[in-house]
């Protein structure tokens, strides 16, 4: 496709994908021309009425800081990136390292284990849940609820089960909502309590169904990502026994390894765009209101950008060029929290797990159904229990 038509359309979703590293570049960096309104829904289709009468139950789902545009972005961001500062980052390199020895003390001695249900979600959703000051306990009820999410915005299931899910995105929101308000009663030094009080360049504070959103997209945002990066990697790493070898010979290369892997199996594999007038893109003209999807997942497969794209180099440097987090002014906040987490938790797997292999069982690697999030929803692993 970034041959032969970079810019096609895709009937059965009634959008248009951008293939080319240079044209997904482009539409990120025109946000007058494509915005980012519904830029995590597959499809803008209404949803049937009887999930949209559970949703009426709630709040309106956006704008949040993945889709929104202007001022309301720029607001938005300038509160959220304080949850990831430098310093704020390095202080979780401590908790980060105990959560992933904590989680495999659950397991290792059992020598099999699905890494995405015992593992993979916990870690990033533990991590996100601190910095927010949500208590551990719910973090199961808050991974279901996400998933949800997910699902409602891809919106391919049954009515029934659009249902539930639209009733676990309702909980969610109330959820929030609680949390917030026993905040506004009792303070507190999490990012939830700093949301009611923040005011930017003078303005006037979030209200609390818009601070309300914001724990909501970093949960699911946060820690959905990281899950399926943690399971791509260990399946491209066991599937390139050249490539971990060097990993293992040369710990320097961790850094890169990660990079490479967000490259190579990209968790996101893209994100929409909707096209505000008529535009010109790779040759191929876009009308006003069309729907872009904008493919992180192909763009870094592109030869004009990355040497032998197909090959996975554990020691390729490609942080500045790959497209796993975004880029312009909608890039992950969140990258470097999820650096953090790739760089302890795959490392550590791999050392105290020896004789890592897949699972021979047909079914124990199971990828996920959301087309535009590449990854697991089940990957069975084995290790030599007695060595570990």
């Amino acid at each position: 496709m970034r041959a032969e038509c970079p810019v096609f359309y895709a009937q059965e979703h009634d959008l248009w994908i951008v293939t080319r590293h240079e044209d997904v570049l482009a539409v990120v960096r025109d946000t007058k021309t494509f915005s980012s309104e519904n830029a995590v829904r597959a499809s803008v289709r209404p949803l049937p009425a009887p999930v949209l009468a559970v949703l009426a139950e709630g709040w309106p789902l956006s704008p949040t800081l993945t889709d929104s545009d202007g001022d309301v972005h720029r607001r938005l961001r300038l509160l959220v990136s304080k949850a990831f500062t430098p310093r704020r980052i390095q202080e979780m390199e401590g908790p980060v390292r105990r959560m992933t020895d904590e989680l495999i003390d659950g397991f290792v001695a059992e020598g099999r284990a699905d890494i995405i249900e015992r593992f993979a979600w916990h870690l990033p959703l533990a991590a996100i849940a601190d910095i927010l000051g949500v208590p551990r306990k719910d973090v199961p009820l808050l991974h279901r609820w996400s998933y949800s999410w997910l699902r409602l915005m891809q919106a391919t299931d049954p009515l029934e089960e659009l249902m539930a899910c639209a009733l676990d995105v309702v909980s969610m929101q109330r959820y929030f909502m609680e949390e917030l308000g026993r905040r506004e009663r009792e303070g507190g030094s999490d990012l939830m309590a700093e949301l009611l009080t923040a005011r930017i360049a003078g303005g006037d504070p979030l209200t609390m169904v818009e601070a309300m959103r914001v724990p909501m997209n970093l949960i699911i945002a946060g820690h959905v990502t990281v899950t399926r990066a943690i399971g791509n990697a260990l399946t491209t790493l066991l599937a390139a026994p050249d490539q971990l070898e060097r990993v293992r010979r040369d710990p320097a290369l961790i850094p890169t390894m990660v990079e490479e892997v967000l490259r190579f199996e990209s968790p996101a594999q893209g994100l929409f765009r909707t096209v505000r007038e008529d535009t010109v893109l790779g040759g191929v003209t876009l009308p006003a209101g069309a729907r872009i999807m904008v493919h992180w997942g192909s763009g870094n497969r592109d030869q004009s950008v990355f040497a032998d794209p197909d090959a996975f180099d554990v020691a390729r440097d490609s942080a500045a060029t790959h497209l796993a987090f975004g880029k312009g002014v909608h890039a992950c906040l969140g990258a470097p929290l999820a650096r953090l987490q790739l760089r302890i938790a795959i490392p550590r797997l791999l050392e105290r797990l020896p004789g890592l292999r897949l699972d021979h069982d047909a079914e124990a690697a199971v990828r996920d159904t959301i087309f535009f999030a590449r990854g697991f929803k089940k990957l069975t692993l084995v290790w030599d229990a007695e060595a570990a």
